[in-house]
Formats: C-alpha cells, sequence, structure tokens
C-alpha cells in the first residue's frame, strides 16, 4: 500500500490530492484540532477520502507514529516555529528509520522565495544567497536546513519548493476586489512573482515522482507590479480598479507584515522548475491565471 502523509493539509496540499492524490492507495492529512480534522474527514478533494489526524506539534499519536512508519512520501505544509520545525522536533526518528528501511522514497517540503529577502529587483535563481529579512523568512531557511540535513543523513531525497505569492480558486484578484479588499500600492520597481495553485500542485507531483533534491523555485515567468493582478481582474469584472495609493501613504497603515513583503524585491527564475521538473505552466502569468478563475464562474452556456 502506497501511503502519502500531508503534514498540515491546506490550501497547496488539498490541490495536490484533489489533482494527483489518486495514484496513492492510502493518504493521510494533519490539522492542528479535533474540529478540523473532523470538517476534513468528512470532505472529498477529487473524490478521495483523506483520513485527517490531530497533530499539534508537540506531540505525535500512535495512530501518526505508525502511518509515519508506512509512508512512501511526505508533504511538508505546516510552518515552522521559532523552536524549529514541529514535524522534525517530534517524528525525525521516525521519519528517518522509514527511509532507512527503504519504505519513504521522497519528501517535498513548502517553502517560500521569501528566504532569498531583498535582491534589489535582480534576477535570480536558487544559487543565489539566501538573505531573509524578517522572522518568518529567517525560520524558513532554518526549516530548509534542518530537513536537507536529515534527507543527507537518512538517504531519502528531500525538494524545497520555494513558493511565490499563491492565488487560485477562492484565492486571488477577483475576490479581493468584490469584497472591497482590493488595495494598490505604489511602489516604483517594485515588482513580485506569483504561483497558481494548480502550477504548485504540478510541482509537487513531479518532486515526489522524480524523486527531485534540492531547492526549485516555484514562480511564474513574469514578475510584475502588485497593482497589475488587480487592474487585470477589475477589466474582467467590467469595473474601475481601485485608485492607486502611495506607499508612503499606504506604510502608515500596513500591518509589520505587509511592510515586510514590500521591503523585498526580485525577480525570481524559474529555469530548474521547468528542466529538472518537467513541468510546463499552465498559468505562466497572472493573466492566464485571472481568466482561468473568472472563466470558471461564469455559467455554461
Amino acid at each position: 500500500m502506497t501511503t502519502l502523509i500531508c503534514f498540515g493539509f491546506g490550501y497547496c496540499a488539498r490541490h495536490y490530492v484533489a489533482e494527483f492524490g489518486g495514484r496513492f492507495d492510502r493518504i493521510v492529512g494533519t490539522t492542528r484540532t479535533a474540529e478540523s480534522a473532523a470538517d476534513l474527514a468528512a470532505r472529498r478533494f477529487g473524490g478521495r477520502e483523506v483520513e485527517m489526524l490531530v497533530f499539534d506539534g508537540t506531540t505525535a499519536s500512535p495512530e501518526l507514529t505508525a502511518a509515519v512508519a508506512e509512508a512512501e512520501a511526505l508533504l511538508i505544509s505546516s510552518p515552522p516555529t521559532e523552536t524549529g520545525d514541529p514535524v522534525l522536533a517530534v517524528l525525525a526518528d521516525g521519519i528517518a528509520a522509514a527511509a532507512g528501511a527503504g519504505t519513504l522514497r521522497s519528501v517535498v517540503l513548502l517553502s517560500t522565495l521569501g528566504v532569498y529577502g531583498d535582491h534589489g529587483g535582480a534576477w535570480i535563481d536558487e544559487t543565489a544567497a539566501l538573505k531573509p529579512i524578517n522572522p518568518r523568512s529567517i525560520e524558513r531557511v532554518e526549516q530548509e536546513a534542518a530537513w536537507m540535513a536529515l534527507g543527507a543523513r537518512a538517504g531519502v531525497p528531500v525538494a524545497s519548493l520555494r513558493l511565490a505569492g499563491i492565488y487560485g480558486p477562492g484565492q486571488n484578484a477577483l475576490i479581493s476586489l468584490e469584497r472591497g479588499r482590493a488595495h494598490r500600492i505604489d511602489k516604483p520597481g517594485q515588482v513580485f512573482n506569483r504561483i497558481h495553485v494548480a502550477d504548485i500542485a504540478q510541482a509537487i507531483e513531479a518532486a515526489l515522482a522524480k524523486r527531485i533534491a534540492g531547492a526549485v523555485n516555484v514562480a511564474d515567468d513574469e514578475p510584475s507590479p502588485p497593482g497589475d493582478p488587480i487592474v487585470f481582474a477589475a477589466g474582467l469584472l467590467g469595473r474601475e480598479p481601485p485608485p492607486e495609493i502611495p506607499f508612503a501613504e499606504a506604510a502608515r497603515t500596513l500591518s509589520p507584515m505587509g511592510l515586510s513583503f514590500y521591503a523585498e524585491c526580485k525577480r525570481a527564475r524559474n529555469d530548474k522548475l521547468k528542466r529538472e521538473l518537467g513541468v510546463t505552466l499552465r498559468h505562466p502569468t497572472y493573466r492566464e491565471g485571472l481568466r482561468a478563475e473568472f472563466a470558471a464562474r461564469q455559467p455554461a452556456t
């Protein structure tokens, strides 16, 4: 029986399972509360049931420990904390034992382009220096290093997928506009990469199937200013986009997280994603992605 464990059964993991989960006989997901576990266990993802277990990051149930011993693949979506990676803190020995026994064959960690920090808008690839500038990104760098160390010690490939800004069904500029939450902040020279969750799912599948090790940027082809997707989405909806707000003005009300977001500027290359993982992006820019989301909400004719 082939088993996949998704530590942190969130947005990306759910989309991955919905599309590619059919190649596993058993899928186990974790969440932090019994209420969330019951809700997710009652749902279907691509027609598949997911066996949900509670994992609070401090202790592992006998059921989860047994599942780890049987797992062929791990997908790590749960974020690190200031004390480290919660999965490794509790289950490192069990994961290493599963790898040593030849059962565990591949691990995929979902990380972030934030590990690179600020590169002044320059193009970067996976060889670029890691210069994280906020606590969350520092923790991600440490999480990546810890998983790579376990992979080297246990002899199992660990792929760190460094994700750009995620969007997709239920989470995109169209919805932000309709809910009045879209803001066009003008900071000259600022650009971001983005990535549609369907392309993240493709990258996860390729990394697991090909047993890739190391870091891979999972990003679109066209880093662009933050307001561009909002303007494009407004056009699809047939409405005027919100007015631009100068960054100096917006900064007075932005959260520390928002400010750190605008403190980074880089253009991430995705050559490795295409070359080594063999991924052809379904949504190479935000335009294709938003058009697809807009089309999905239109009634069939």
